[in-house]
């Protein structure tokens, strides 16, 4: 389960007796394998396992968007990840309705259209769903608008003990300053961040700088999404500088799961995937070896 500790609760001795983070592997990935019928969504878990060393999994929902009120295909699902040894970790949750629509009635069908997926997420074993805070209106009424569907949803999810996270995710969802500020509307321990490194566009050819947005979301984050897209000779992200962001991530206290999201079209799906997971596995074996230049218990 990811988790966010407060600074105070790890020294750096503690931190060399565990990993400084774990790797999980975002279903998204392998998007276009899956929509080419080439992989099954029931074995992804076999694939992540197998194919890439890696014994955790984010799903999607739009592999298996009829299925989240299906118990059997769920006891499938949860069966394929326990004969492999794989841990489920969350569910992305798309095309369910905006969570701060403008019309409150609107507003609720879309909060009780995540129901089933928060159900069957803890059926899975995941600690979380990942949501998106669609909203219109001014960037005021839009917060207000995002942080009463979220406060809703996580009402709900909070019965099950399960907490509900929040990606940048276009429009002003990727704006770092404006969902920290959903965030703080909320103020509820089950409603939390999904950082992804890459997701700061807000619309057009308007960006919003990825490390500042990464920064003030780590406060609240219950995962991390490593999105990555193209590699240069040496290994490393070119679009993003993963020492810089791990920097961040680590920096927040944060040592839960750092999900591979490999988006990029120059290399292969498993390509992207290897080139990604070798690249955390090479930042995190340099922060471990090297202790930060200011103390971790200020």
């Amino acid at each position: 389960m990811a988790l966010t500790l407060p600074k105070s609760s790890y020294s750096w001795a503690s931190i060399h007796s565990d990993l400084l983070f774990k790797i999980s592997l975002a279903q998204w990935s392998l998007h276009r394998a899956l929509r080419a019928g080439e992989l099954d969504n029931l074995d992804f878990a076999k694939v992540a396992k197998e194919d890439y060393g890696i014994e955790a999994i984010e799903y999607v929902n739009q592999f298996f968007r009829d299925q989240a009120e299906n118990r059997d295909y769920l006891k499938q699902m949860k069966q394929r990840t326990d004969d492999h040894g794989v841990e489920n970790v969350l569910i992305m949750i798309d095309g369910v309705g905006a969570l701060g629509a403008a019309d409150e009635k609107t507003r609720m069908e879309a909060v009780e259209g995540h129901y089933p997926w928060v159900e069957a997420a803890k059926f899975l074993g995941c600690h979380c769903i990942r949501v998106n805070a669609s909203s219109e209106g001014t960037y005021d009424e839009q917060m207000e608008r995002a942080a009463d569907g979220l406060s809703k949803l996580t009402e709900f999810a909070s019965k099950l003990d399960m907490s509900v996270t929040v990606e940048n995710h276009g429009g002003w969802s990727s704006n770092g300053a404006w969902l920290s500020g959903v965030m703080k509307l909320v103020d509820h321990p089950r409603c939390g961040t999904l950082p992804d490194f890459g997701n700061f566009r807000m619309r057009g050819d308007e960006w919003y700088d990825r490390y500042k947005g990464v920064a003030e979301l780590m406060p609240f984050a219950k995962a991390v999404s490593a999105k990555s897209h193209d590699f240069d000779e040496d290994g490393n992200e070119t679009g993003t500088d993963y020492r810089r962001m791990m920097k961040i991530v680590l920096d927040a206290g944060y040592r839960g799961y750092v999900g591979i999201e490999y988006e990029g079209s120059k290399h292969s799906e498993p390509e992207g995937i290897r080139l990604t997971k070798a690249l955390l596995e090479t930042v995190r074996q340099e922060m471990t070896s090297t202790p930060p230049a200011t103390s971790p218990d200020r």
